[in-house]
């Protein structure tokens, strides 16, 4: 048996992914841009449906759609969210802070750590900017700061998931167990099982990972 994370733009999508199997909710609006933090009403209502049904929920921390380099007042409006989502009682959070070089930027990940102890964290598909000579440099960063999961693609989101599975294999070995590689973009219910085999993984993650919801 393994999880399978929904990523749900709604609330309206959340009774039909966990009545079709969903096993961690990922809350995350806008998602053509990559996902945006939701209201705070959306992650409310999430929260008390999936605390009835025993299913975590995790909510993208991101301000805005672009890039993942985040000025100061952006990195406030983060930490408002984090405390926000904390009170409301979210399982953790997903979030990605890079530097202009795409490197991760360590003093405002450190930052954020620090305002969302105590939740779990996964490091989003930022990661995936991150130039390939540097990724394992980075896993061992995030693992060093306490990250449970890293979700990436493998390569570019425009290429199938099929041709990055060798990458995705590179780091769930290079990982080794340390911290949970969560690939995810373009997995679907056909292929799930597919992409577990192959990676040795327990968890994935999609819009589509349980099929359609509408």
């Amino acid at each position: 048996m393994f999880l399978k994370e929904v990523c749900v733009e709604n609330y309206t999508m959340v009774p039909a992914a966990i009545a079709k199997g969903a096993t961690r909710v990922e809350l995350c609006d806008y998602l053509p841009s990559g996902g945006t933090t939701v209201s705070k009403g959306v992650m409310q209502e999430t929260l008390a449906y999936c605390s009835e049904h025993s299913v975590p929920v995790m909510a993208i921390i991101r301000p805005r759609s672009g890039n993942f380099i985040y000025n100061d007042t952006e990195l406030k409006i983060m930490g408002y969210d984090i405390i926000e989502a904390k009170n409301l009682g979210i399982d953790g959070i997903v979030v990605g802070c890079l530097n202009k070089e795409n490197w991760l930027d360590e003093d405002a990940m450190e930052q954020i750590l620090e305002e969302s102890y105590g939740l779990q964290t996964t490091f989003h598909m930022a990661f995936d900017s991150i130039p390939h000579i540097r990724q394992f440099e980075a896993i061992d960063w995030l693992v060093e700061h306490g990250v449970e999961r890293i979700l990436t693609h493998g390569g570019n989101a425009d290429v199938s998931i099929e041709k990055t599975l060798p990458r995705l294999k590179e780091l769930v070995d290079y990982a080794d167990k340390r911290i949970i590689i969560l690939p995810g973009g373009g997995i679907n219910d056909e292929n799930a099982q597919s992409v577990i085999d192959y990676l040795g993984v327990n968890e994935v993650h999609g819009t589509k990972i349980v099929g359609p919801l509408n």
